[in-house]
């Protein structure tokens, strides 16, 4: 998802019809605020969530949203779908518009996913190198050891992409179930560093991203809204 970024003349041409010739006319005679300040340069920046004002009328006014939503088993990561029921689907209609997903699950895992419409923040999370760990719950077909923790801390090496993926958490919390952290997000990446000791997972579920936990009272298919500290907690951990 990309972040609209537009020149103040092309983006009040764009919204107003007016030539772009024109719009440093209308900067001279003050006509038009940014975000309450009054506005000079036709290059000024406007970005997705820039208040803009022309002669007192609101030309764009967006508000940042950001939603911690509990994912069930089987509705899928995506805002559309032809098959299955999406995690746009589980909200309320009139809270749907603009919002995508930061960060996607696959349609047999659960737990935390967020959604925004917010694309800057979105992309720091999602980024490869953003460094943002992501805490998992899995349950698996066959009992694990001691041999799991070192081999994931150690990085497994995945021949299709000719790659080693980078060091992960694991914690062994019962006989067949384990606490994984990992700072990457590759395809099935943890489906595949468990086939590697041919053991399936049965169960995936997300626990956390970053500092931000999924609250253990909000249930499958319910959403909120994050509060401001917390977008500014996680946001901190990605450098926003």
């Amino acid at each position: 998802m990309q972040s609209r970024v537009a020149r103040l003349d092309r983006f009040i041409s764009v919204q107003t019809g007016i030539n772009r010739k024109h719009v440093r006319l209308m900067l001279a005679r003050g006509r038009v605020l940014v975000d309450g300040v009054q506005a000079k340069d036709i290059q000024q920046p406007i970005g997705e969530f820039s208040r803009v004002l022309l002669d007192g009328q609101v030309l764009q006014a967006n508000t940042p949203r950001y939603v911690m939503l509990h994912k069930p088993v089987g509705v899928v990561s995506a805002t559309r779908d032809d098959e299955h029921r999406t995690v746009i689907d589980l909200l309320q209609a009139d809270y749907r518009h603009g919002l995508h997903i930061a960060g996607r699950l696959d349609l047999n895992s659960s737990g935390l996913l967020l959604l925004t419409n917010d694309g800057r923040w979105s992309r720091g999370l999602s980024a490869p190198d953003s460094g943002v760990s992501k805490r998992y719950r899995v349950t698996l077909a066959n009992p694990i050891d001691e041999e799991y923790i070192q081999a994931f801390a150690d990085g497994i090496y995945f021949d299709y992409e000719g790659i080693c993926t980078r060091p992960a958490g694991l914690r062994i919390l019962g006989e067949r179930l384990a606490e994984v952290t990992l700072t990457e997000g590759r395809y099935h990446q943890i489906k595949r560093m468990f086939g590697r000791f041919r053991n399936p997972v049965l169960e995936l579920h997300r626990c956390a991203i970053g500092n931000l936990t999924l609250d253990a009272d909000l249930l499958p298919g319910q959403s909120r809204e994050l509060t401001a500290w917390e977008v500014a907690c996680i946001g901190a951990s990605i450098g926003d």
